[in-house]
């Protein structure tokens, strides 16, 4: 009976002990919060208006903007107008048709370094062109008026033009030009120009060019 006594009052503290012992819990690991990916930059292609070259001759009809440094009052747009001249704070009508950016820009650094006390710091930007443009007509993308801001080809301004329609005659395709009071039909052939046959063919096109395309 001793021993019953003693094995029952063992039991009762280990059962006690027990008790007392905190409740052992396990976690779970928490997900580790995803890093959002990288932007992603998806370039998108879009026309950009064509720029003059440093030897582009301004023509009647062209926009230009004149800045003066420091002088915002003698900063301004202008439109070319059909004698050539465009109408200049301080120096009145200033010739600008028949020259290029540089020659305008030294003309009118010239002509306000009579009325500034500093050096006149002149920039020239032609920034819509209207003197010479080339007609597109036919089975091409986007048929239109385009300008000419440098020398360019025939495979060139057909390019800005998006290309030829599926169905387009590539074979015969005209360049028409009045030169001399006569009309001139320039042939040129898509086919055997990209087979590398007739280079010769890819003509510079001049303002009033009119590229038709059957």
């Amino acid at each position: 009976m001793k021993y019953v006594s003693i094995l029952l009052c063992v039991l009762c503290v280990d059962y006690v002990v027990a008790a007392k012992q905190p409740e052992l819990t396990i976690q779970q690991p928490q997900a580790q919060p995803q890093t959002p990916p990288m932007c992603q930059v998806v370039a998108t292609s879009s026309q950009a208006p064509a720029l003059p070259s440093e030897d582009f001759i301004i023509g009647p009809e062209d926009v230009i903007e004149i800045s003066v440094w420091h002088e915002p009052d003698l900063t301004m747009k202008a439109v070319v107008r059909p004698d050539g001249k465009i109408g200049v704070r301080l120096l009145n009508d200033v010739q600008a048709g028949g020259l290029t950016t540089k020659q305008l820009q030294d003309c009118l650094k010239a002509g306000f370094a009579r009325y500034l006390d500093d050096e006149p710091v002149v920039s020239v930007i032609v920034t819509d062109i209207r003197s010479q443009m080339v007609h597109v007509i036919g089975s091409v993308a986007r048929p239109g008026v385009y300008p000419l801001g440098a020398a360019l080809t025939v495979m060139e301004i057909l390019a800005r033009a998006g290309g030829l329609a599926d169905f387009a005659k590539k074979e015969e395709i005209a360049v028409v030009r009045s030169q001399g009071g006569q009309v001139r039909r320039l042939m040129f052939n898509y086919k055997t120009f990209v087979e590398g046959k007739d280079l010769q063919q890819n003509i510079l096109v001049r303002s009033g060019d009119v590229i038709v395309v059957p």
